[in-house]
């Protein structure tokens, strides 16, 4: 045995070598593609918002400010939605009904009592009814009837009916 290194040694390490060099040698090839491709910009920050970069700006405020009042709107047509609701509610109570039903009633028996008065078995020729703070006068000539309605501010309304157009 020698100490040497055998020729198949020597060419074992050569062949090690020179695939080292062609694996270095292409990194660098790779590394110089890879360099070359690569391309950098200035990195620059650009806020989205037109309010902070003035771009469409107006068109920005003029949505938001829409926004906002389609907001306002619907909240004031809920609210006055609920009163009307609520006032309904209060209208057609059963108690309201009643006295609505109730005051029919008795300006109806009112009437019917004003109309026996006038063309009656003993029919008056006139006659004065006070109704809530409302005066009516009326009088018969035979030919006309004629209401005289003098309100509680004194507006004054005078209503004349001929008397040989209708029979009861």
């Amino acid at each position: 045995m020698t100490k040497g290194k055998t020729n198949k040694d020597k060419e074992e390490a050569a062949k090690v070598r020179i695939f080292a060099f062609l694996v270095f040698a292409f990194g660098i090839m790779m590394a110089f593609i890879i360099a070359q491709n690569a391309q950098a910009d200035q990195i620059t920050h650009k806020f989205k918002s037109p309010s902070f970069n003035g771009m469409n700006t107006s068109s920005h405020y003029l949505t938001i400010e829409n926004q906002e009042f389609n907001r306002r709107k619907t909240i004031k047509d809920e609210i006055k939605a609920a009163l009307e609701e609520a006032e309904r509610d209060k209208e057609n109570s059963t108690v309201q009904r009643f006295l609505r039903n109730f005051e029919s009633r008795v300006y109806a028996e009112l009437s019917r009592q004003l109309i026996a008065n006038l063309f009656g078995e003993t029919p008056q020729t006139s006659g004065t009814i006070t109704l809530e703070g409302n005066t009516i006068v009326y009088s018969s000539d035979g030919t006309y009837l004629t209401l005289t309605i003098t309100e509680a501010d004194g507006t004054i309304t005078t209503i004349k009916i001929p008397l040989g157009s209708f029979t009861f």
